[in-house]
């Protein structure tokens, strides 16, 4: 379960303080996905950060089944993320000089113990079939359509099977076309994984296919 509860952020700047958010609280279950709408500069990708334990809260508290990143240690905490947070960002952010195989397992090379190379290497491959880009595995970024890029994305952020996923804006540098398959592989990859998946997003058609609708407006966080 993802749990937010309360959370306040503010930032203290020369001007004064900025508060972004104001008690937002939601839970999500394992399976679950929710889309989260709003204005530019609403905090949207802000409240992305709290969640996925990148940023703390100013107030209130973040739990990830169960666990409250922002109380690990730094060190612990980087490794709680990189097990349990899979992201995905609007800018694909891939490695140029990385195949696309390459890129899904580059987040794997800091996991740890637990799983082999060689199985997080054919992790990577049934990834990238799954996403429709197994006759892709060897070609690099440069070489690859926006939309097959951000599909790279996906099965990055999916290769070492986090229970939460979390989108910032992943259609929005696409075509319609591009986004409409972006969009149905995203939620496919959610449905047969079972992952908790939030989604921020100005895509209307994007946000009506999640079964949870959730507009940030205001500093505060509403049912859409």
């Amino acid at each position: 379960m993802l749990v937010a509860d309360a959370l306040h952020k503010f930032y203290d700047t020369p001007g004064g303080l900025v508060t972004v958010l104001e008690d937002v609280s939601f839970r999500l279950e394992r399976g679950e996905a929710m889309a989260i709408t709003g204005p530019s500069g609403c905090g949207k990708s802000t409240l992305l950060y709290l969640l996925g334990a990148l940023e703390p809260p100013s107030d209130g508290e973040v739990l990830i089944d169960g666990t409250n990143p922002y109380a690990l240690a730094e060190k612990q905490q980087a490794s709680f993320r990189g097990a349990t947070v899979g992201f995905v960002f609007q800018d694909h952010l891939l490695l140029p000089q990385l195949s696309a195989l390459d890129n899904v397992i580059a987040p794997t090379l800091v996991a740890g113990k637990g799983r082999s190379q060689a199985q997080y290497r054919e992790r990577a491959k049934n990834l990238l079939e799954a996403v429709g880009l197994a006759h892709r595995l060897t070609h690099r970024p440069g070489e690859l359509s926006g939309g097959e890029r951000q599909r790279v994305a996906m099965a990055r952020a999916m290769v070492r099977q986090p229970t939460l996923l979390l989108c910032d804006e992943p259609t929005g540098n696409l075509d319609r076309a591009a986004a409409d398959g972006v969009a149905e592989v995203l939620l496919t990859l959610h449905a047969e994984r079972k992952t908790m998946l939030v989604v921020v997003t100005h895509n209307a058609a994007l946000a009506s296919r999640l079964p949870r609708r959730y507009e940030l407006a205001d500093r505060r966080l509403r049912e859409a």
